[in-house]
Order: C-alpha cells, then structure tokens, then sequence
C-alpha cells in the first residue's frame, strides 16, 4: 500500500512552526530561552501539534537545522564547483569549511540550540558525522595527505557554533574577517604545515 500524503494542513502547520522557530532563534540572545510555548505562540498552533510533528524541542531543532542545510547537502553531493564533486579536492576543502562557517554565520542561534540540544557538544548529531565524512573524504584526495580522520575533526571545530558565536559578540569579528582567517589557517594547514607535523611525529 503507497504511504499517504501528508495532509495539506498537516504540511502548511510544519512550514509554520519551522518558520516561527526560525524567527524566534534569531531573536533570542540565547536559545536555552526558546520554549515549545513559544514556538507554538508564534506559529498559531497548538503546542500538541509540534509535539505530534517533532516529538520533542530536540526533534525539532533538528528538523529545522536540517531543512535549512539541505541546500548546501544538494550542493556538496551534485553541485557545480567549487562544492560539488568535480572539485579539485585543494579548492573543495576550503570551500565547504567555507560554506559551513557562512551556515553558522546565518543560523548562528539555531547552530547554537543545536549544539546545546546535544549536551553542549557537536559530536552526537548526525549533521557532524556527514560534515566529517565529506570533509575526511576530500582532504584523503589530496596527494600524499594520507589519513584525514583527525584533520577533519580539527578543521571542524575552527567553526563549532559555540566559537563562531564567542568571536561575534565577545570578540566582534566581521563576517568577512572570519571568513578570511579561517582561509588562510585552512589553506596553511592543506599546503605543508599538517605534512610536516605528521612527518617530525612519525621521525
């Protein structure tokens, strides 16, 4: 039996609980103050509904933050230069660390629900297993670059939510200040510097 359509109420209360929560995290100063009352104040619907549709804060969280890095999940897998995949792994791994920090940048309080929904870490969410493989994967492409596992890791916490958001407000960095330093530290790091740390260790 084919599953059925959601129904057209059904769709139209998720786009505008994604929508509310959207609004309400970019406006709050910290995202711990966002409730599921809030949410659904701003939305018009009951508070039933987003835990029909979500489950819980969590679940939807999560289903915000991924709707919003589909685009840039459709780039990365089929995607012209320099984030798809006929990119030179040299010119791709700076730019997808790119277009995550920018991701950041513009869902700097929904990055940051996301993290705090998670313990305080990254790691347990599955938006970071995906950025880890992608990127592992494309720093392995590189010549004579070997085992990417731990420079992944490493490049991804240069843009964790929790920095980006420090280096903001405490810090005032610009947009294109950070976008810059994080270029120049990555592209030290892909043009010998890792090489010659892995090398003096292996010695």
């Amino acid at each position: 039996m084919p599953d059925r359509k959601p129904r057209a109420d059904a769709v139209r209360n998720r786009e505008a609980v994604l929508a509310a929560a959207d609004r309400l995290f970019a406006r709050s100063d910290s995202p711990e103050h966002v409730s599921m009352a809030d949410i659904a104040a701003e939305a018009g619907v009951g508070k039933g509904t987003l835990f029909r549709g979500f489950g819980d804060r969590t679940g939807l969280i999560r289903a915000l933050h991924e709707t919003r890095l589909e685009p840039i999940r459709r780039a990365v897998a089929d995607g012209p230069r320099p984030l798809g995949p006929g990119t030179p792994p040299a010119e791709r791994a700076p730019a997808l660390l790119d277009a995550l920090l920018c991701f950041k940048l513009d869902h700097r309080h929904l990055s940051l629900a996301l993290e705090e929904a998670g313990s305080g870490s990254p790691y347990g969410a599955g938006h970071y297993d995906w950025w880890h493989g992608t990127l592992r994967g494309v720093l392995e492409d590189l010549p004579g670059f070997g085992d990417g596992n731990f420079a992944a890791h490493a490049l991804l916490a240069a843009v964790r939510a929790d920095l980006v958001d420090h280096l903001v407000d405490r810090h005032e960095a610009s947009r294109e200040q950070l976008r810059a330093e994080l270029a120049g530290f990555t592209a030290k790091l892909l043009t010998g510097s890792y090489q010659d740390l892995r090398t003096a260790h292996a010695g």
